[in-house]
């Protein structure tokens, strides 16, 4: 793993940009957008993806593999910190003196002096910026915009827009969310991850108020989130808009159903209105809200925004179905905190009526599977009704010894409730073998978990239904 620099300048201009690491979801919007912006573009990654076919269709030559002659005449190379030091490409860019950068100093660069919304919190990212992208075409705009993850109804993570408007979703893992000179900061919430990178929750905590007290125009922020109520109070900033539930927030919520897509009153400055959104979940009514809030702190009214937000379609890896075989829904969710964990299986539960959830687990990274294995059990076991447990999904990290997914299923009160199966076909096995019709099975994870998804869908093909037992 690489630590970001953002003291190194970053260049005027930029004439030819590689990409280490190009296939990414991240990393390849801001290609896409180099491209547009009239940039050469190259890029590698360790593997062939829609991604880099879809780059290499606009225009960017790609590689598979990592090798210092990709670099080709490039004045500009541009990292994520999940490559090691040890990158042939990085080495030799150092080493022949070219501008090296990481991808948020690329976005910066980006953005320019655009008038900037940046979202950042521990969850909801990725949803809440596509909820205020899509809500901002809605009401006419035509915002430049890099998300995390793909948005469902526009097919992707990025884009170039016309107007002076930038919404981007702000990265908080290593402090790069406060390189950005930006004008409205949203923050959904604020639960203590990546404490590998800050080293406690003080510093994650005040990493959030410096964000937020930078913001030029407005500060939005849940009302209901501990973490968020502890920055706030930290907060010198003269415009705060609260969201949530709680009774003294600006923008209120109220009256909030989960039976099917989540509906709730929004009420701001007197005036009420009903929300119907697309999606389920009454973390994704929480997420609105803050969409809603953004939109008010832009100058549009309450009415407006609200019915701007129902238009939201979802996002890819977000309680995705993938499927349905023998009458069992296969789901995706990009969940890895258990925070997420719970918000995923609870929109699930809201939804899945007479029918078990299925979970299988992925844990994501050794760190934080070490720091959080027991909360991760005690929500999986609250939560689903059974748990098919994974191994480790390292990303950047290099193995912890004894840390595993049976850390994680070894933490479980009731052992009858998980089943730690390291190999993915036995795994896509087991769960097919005791999953019935009506059932929600669900893949939880931001590594590379979903992958498993068509050999579950098999496996379901495949088996017998179960028979009923007595307890049932």
């Amino acid at each position: 793993m690489i630590r970001p620099d953002l003291s190194l300048p970053i260049p005027e201009s930029i004439t030819a940009a590689h990409f280490i690491g190009i296939g990414g979801s991240g990393m390849s919007g801001l290609a896409k957008m180099f491209l547009d912006a009239g940039i050469r573009v190259s890029g590698s990654d360790r593997s062939d993806s829609d991604n880099l076919r879809a780059l290499a269709a606009a225009g960017a030559t790609v590689h598979i593999g990592h090798d210092a002659a990709h670099l080709g005449d490039a004045d500009t190379v541009v990292h994520t910190g999940a490559i090691w030091p040890e990158n042939p490409e990085f080495v030799t860019a150092k080493e022949r003196g070219l501008h090296v950068i990481h991808r948020s100093q690329a976005l910066h660069w980006l953005i320019g002096g655009r008038r900037l919304v940046s979202v950042a919190g521990a969850h909801g990212k990725t949803t809440s910026t596509g909820m205020i992208v899509t809500a901002l075409q809605a009401l006419g705009a035509d915002p430049n915009f890099v998300n995390g993850g793909v948005i469902e109804q526009l097919g992707t993570s990025s884009a170039s827009g016309a107007d002076d408007l930038f919404v981007v979703e702000a990265d908080e893992s290593d402090g790069t969310f406060l390189l950005y000179d930006t004008a409205i900061a949203l923050i959904t919430n604020v639960d203590p991850d990546h404490l590998d990178h800050y080293g406690s929750d003080d510093a994650f905590h005040d990493a959030f108020i410096r964000f937020a007290d930078a913001a030029r125009e407005a500060v939005v922020i849940s009302s209901d989130d501990p973490g968020a109520l502890r920055v706030k109070a930290g907060l010198s900033h003269d415009k705060v808009i609260t969201f949530g539930r709680a009774a003294d927030a600006d923008v209120r919520l109220t009256e909030i159903s989960t039976s099917g897509p989540v509906a709730a009153t929004v009420t701001h400055a007197g005036r009420a209105a009903r929300m119907q959104l697309a999606v389920t979940g009454e973390h994704n009514a929480i997420n609105a809200a803050g969409a809603v809030s953004v939109l008010l702190a832009l100058g549009h009214g309450l009415e407006e925004s609200v019915k701007a937000v129902e238009g939201f379609a979802g996002t890819v890896r977000r309680f995705e179905l993938h499927g349905v075989e023998r009458g069992v829904s296969v789901f995706d969710d990009y969940a890895h905190h258990p925070t997420e964990v719970k918000a995923a299986l609870e929109a699930a539960r809201g939804v899945v009526g007479d029918g078990r959830i299925i979970a299988i687990q992925q844990p994501h990274t050794y760190s934080r599977t070490q720091h959080m294995y027991r909360e991760f059990a005690d929500v999986l076991e609250t939560y689903a009704d059974h748990t098919v447990m994974l191994d480790v999904y390292g990303a950047r990290e290099d193995p912890v010894p004894g840390v595993t997914g049976e850390l994680v299923s070894g933490a479980f009160a009731d052992q009858s409730h998980v089943h730690y199966v390291p190999d993915w076909q036995q795994a896509a096995d087991y769960a097919a073998s005791i999953a019935r019709e009506g059932d929600y099975l669900i893949t939880l994870g931001c590594g590379n978990v979903y992958l498993i998804i068509p050999q579950v869908l098999e496996s379901l093909r495949q088996s017998p239904a179960p028979q009923p037992s007595a307890e049932d």
